[in-house]
């Protein structure tokens, strides 16, 4: 059954948690007075559906209804979870809140984006206080999976439940604040950043631009797959944190930064940010630089995915989450997904070296079918390619949502033989015909495979046997039908 999300305020952060619902095959309904809001959330969708599909290996599910509701009432009734997302200010969300909670559920999820007040606060006179939740996303909401979920001494701990499950279903990371804290965890960190950078250019020590260098080119690096003690600890060396700490520790006591101290936000000093910031990116319109930034953002994903490493290792298990269910004997679909526009050359089309990519992936996924899984091959069994022949047959571009049709033409002793379909739609766009052989990783030779395997690849070898052997299989390069 669809689930509905209700997003009360349709702005940057509204319009992202919007996407990431919506995209993951939620009902979305809207509430914002903006008469731009249709446009201005279309705008963040037409983002989002070019960026978060290409962190997925595997096809995400059918986009859910998008509405917008002309009253709060109307988008939280029936609601499963309703994310507020209006101004920071405190006398606005307390009206919010009693709105929604005069016609959304008892058992609903409410959540609030806000960063910087605790829960206590936002539910003082509220009817239900226990059912209001901090939910501090980070923009882009439908790509950056942390969220900060903080509840306070009457939180419930059922709708509790319900809101870390319903993330983690979303591909997202809940991070359960302990305390409630003003700013919370991460925007703790980010505060003491921007006043350090804040006194760096009132000072004349750098400019905006030579700031976010410092941090892109260096240290952010580092964060963005191990986070600030992980660093740390290799900082320190084979004797780790503790030698780190008695190394560096005593400079905590020097006077490096003004992490206590907030520079005056004169008229010359936000000037001053404001023509750096003109000088460093006013070439780019904001929805260019969504776009530079999600595709950067989907790249370092990416790789951190194939390491299966922090944020990465969360997309492994949304793509095993997304339906990873063995196919009944017949033709198989072994890959389901979105081109993303890194697989893109100068020609505007897939680069040659991702069709290889798509068709092993779709070998892979038939091995793991046929039970030659990570398990099977961890006990020291696999299959290695040994002959490949691609065909390019028509273009493909970023965003096309694409599928792998698989045909055994051979399954039996050491050899498999594979027949792969790329299809845009009914559009055939490629063909991978690749022979596999069965190897003992310990000996590194061809070996019979293991009982479990041969008759799982029986079936299928057995069934596909009786369909016409596909248009190109075992033509050699160059020749002509």
């Amino acid at each position: 059954m669809t689930k509905t999300a209700a997003i009360i305020g349709g702005g940057v952060i509204g319009g992202g948690w919007a996407a990431r619902f919506l995209l993951n095959g939620w009902d979305v309904r809207i509430s914002d007075p903006d008469p731009e809001a249709a446009r201005k959330i279309g705008e963040v969708l037409a983002n989002a559906r070019r960026s978060l599909p290409a962190l997925a290996d595997v096809a995400m599910p059918p986009e859910g209804r998008l509405s917008f509701a002309t009253s709060i009432a109307e988008a939280v009734a029936g609601a499963d979870w309703v994310q507020e997302s209006v101004p920071e200010r405190l006398d606005i969300k307390h009206r919010v809140f009693a709105e929604i909670q005069a016609y959304a559920r008892a058992d609903a999820v409410i959540g609030s984006s806000t960063s910087g007040f605790k829960p206590s606060e936002l539910q003082q006179g509220a009817a239900r206080p226990g059912q209001i939740f901090v939910c501090h996303p980070f923009n882009p909401v439908y790509l950056l999976p942390l969220i900060e979920v903080v509840g306070s001494d009457v939180a419930d701990p059922a709708i509790r439940q319900t809101c870390v499950d319903t993330l983690e279903k979303l591909g997202m990371k809940p991070l359960l604040v302990r305390k409630e804290i003003d700013a919370h965890i991460a925007d703790r960190f980010l505060e003491a950043v921007w006043r350090e950078a804040l006194w760096l250019v009132k000072d004349g020590i750098a400019t905006t631009e030579e700031i976010d260098d410092a941090i892109r080119f260096g240290f952010g690096l580092r964060w963005g797959q191990m986070g600030l003690f992980e660093t740390y600890r290799i900082a320190g060396g084979e004797a780790g944190m503790k030698h780190f700490i008695a190394q560096f520790g005593p400079c905590l006591a020097w006077p490096w930064t003004k992490l206590t101290d907030v520079p005056e936000l004169t008229d010359e000093l936000v000037e001053t940010l404001a023509s750096q910031s003109d000088a460093q990116s006013g070439m780019h319109s904001i929805r260019e630089l969504e776009r530079i930034r999600d595709d950067n953002l989907v790249g370092m994903m990416r790789a951190l995915k194939r390491n299966n490493w922090g944020a990465g290792a969360l997309l492994v298990a949304q793509d095993r989450r997304m339906g990873r269910t063995a196919p009944a004997p017949g033709l198989v679909e072994t890959q389901n997904r979105q081109v993303p526009q890194s697989w893109t050359d100068y020609n505007g089309h897939m680069n040659e070296a991702h069709y290889l990519e798509v068709f092993a992936a779709a070998s892979d996924r038939f091995m793991e079918i046929i039970g030659a899984d990570a398990d099977y091959i961890a006990a020291g069994n696999s299959y290695f390619t040994a002959e490949t022949h691609i065909r390019h047959i028509d273009e493909v571009h970023a965003g096309a949502r694409v599928r792998v049709e698989t045909q055994v033409l051979a399954g039996a002793g050491k050899k498999l033989h594979l027949f792969h379909s790329l299809f845009e739609g009914a559009r055939l766009l490629a063909t991978g015909e690749h022979l596999l052989l069965h190897v003992n990783l310990n000996s590194r030779a061809t070996s019979e495979p293991l009982p479990d395997v041969v008759a799982k690849l029986a079936d299928y070898a057995k069934a596909h046997a009786t369909m016409p052997r596909p248009e190109g299989a075992g033509r050699a390069v160059g020749q002509k039908p």
